[in-house]
């Protein structure tokens, strides 16, 4: 699902978390979503870890909004009419339900749980998602990847992937981006990355070998687990830096545990972000939300959707401005809490 606030403001980069916890073990920062209601009387609402004050990015994972599980007969469901991307991957990931996905690019095609759509929107590029009447239950994440600046005008580009779960010491790993334990997705990205699901029985706890120039980020979707030895509550991301060969997971819960983990090497450009759009300055901003509204060639033409495409929200009387990660001066120390 894409950002279909009315009134989006910087993503909100420059604001502290909701409920914000500091960190209890080494390492590890636990970074606490915000709701975020999406508009109207019967939309969805999300749980937003990324980005925050705390930090914007982890590798070039830009963007993390966690919904459900939702009723659709309550919350309508996922209804997102044709809308406009720049400079950046959208990455959809299930754990109930189905989503139809058109765009631009002539790509038609739906996602279901354990199976991974991601599309490029470099220079521009368009798309709907829908929920199908087969959908009663609807829960995942939707996830954005920042480009990087020699890659930002990519050209547009749709990619569907179904990952095989690795199994081991109580806890199925299904990578869909990057490689993990084993398991290699062959899915292109401009950056290193790693996404996987990874569901802890009751009680698990495995150590992976992760590439220690990475940074990580393990977002909870149920129960109650360890990383790196800090407890992490549903909804909650935990950031552990670059340094690191392995990495601990243990579900301390009574029931499954399900978490999506992040990775990637240090973004180090500053981006701005804005409604469906990165780029690099206000005027990226200004000129990629005049060229929608004018329906410039710049986006396509999404076909077969039922209905109008949304329109870009005023701007913010303000200058938006580029934001990074917090200086690495302000960072505590590894193994400081």
């Amino acid at each position: 699902m894409s950002n279909v606030e009315t009134d989006p403001v910087e993503m909100r980069c420059g604001e502290p978390a909701v409920d914000g916890r500091p960190a209890v073990g080494p390492g590890v920062d636990v970074l606490s979503a915000r709701d975020v209601p999406l508009g109207g009387p019967r939309a969805m609402s999300v749980r937003r870890t990324l980005p925050q004050r705390a930090r914007t990015l982890i590798g070039a994972w830009c963007f993390a909004d966690h919904y459900g599980p939702d009723d659709v007969t309550r919350t309508g469901g996922m209804e997102v009419p044709p809308h406009p991307h720049t400079g950046l991957q959208t990455v959809s990931w299930l754990f109930s339900g189905e989503v139809e996905h058109r765009d631009s690019l002539g790509s038609h095609a739906f996602i279901r749980p354990g199976e991974m759509n991601l599309m490029t929107g470099g220079y521009g590029i368009a798309h709907s998602e829908v929920s199908t009447p087969r959908t009663t239950i609807l829960h995942g994440v939707q996830l954005w990847v920042a480009l990087p600046k020699e890659h930002r005008n990519a050209e547009r580009d749709f990619q569907h992937h179904v990952p095989e779960p690795v199994r081991i010491d109580g806890a199925a790993i299904r990578v869909f981006l990057g490689s993990l334990a084993g398991a290699a997705s062959p899915v292109r990205t401009f950056t290193p990355l790693l996404g996987a699901e990874i569901t802890l029985e009751p009680g698990a706890a495995i150590t992976l070998a992760v590439d220690t120039t990475f940074e990580h980020g393990l977002l909870v979707d149920s129960g109650q687990v360890r990383v790196a030895g800090t407890p992490l509550r549903p909804a909650e991301l935990g950031y552990v830096r670059p340094g690191i060969d392995t990495l601990a997971l243990e579900n301390t819960s009574d029931g499954p545990a399900r978490t999506i983990l992040l990775g990637g090497t240090p973004f180090e450009e500053e981006i701005v972000m804005w409604w469906n759009f990165i780029g690099r300055t206000h005027e990226d901003i200004v000129q990629a939300r005049e060229d929608w509204e004018a329906s410039s060639d710049r986006f396509g033409v999404v076909e077969g959707y039922p209905g109008n495409r949304l329109h870009a929200p005023v701007l913010p009387n303000a200058t938006i401005k580029p934001r990074g990660n917090p200086p690495r001066s302000q960072l505590r120390p590894k193994g400081t809490s």
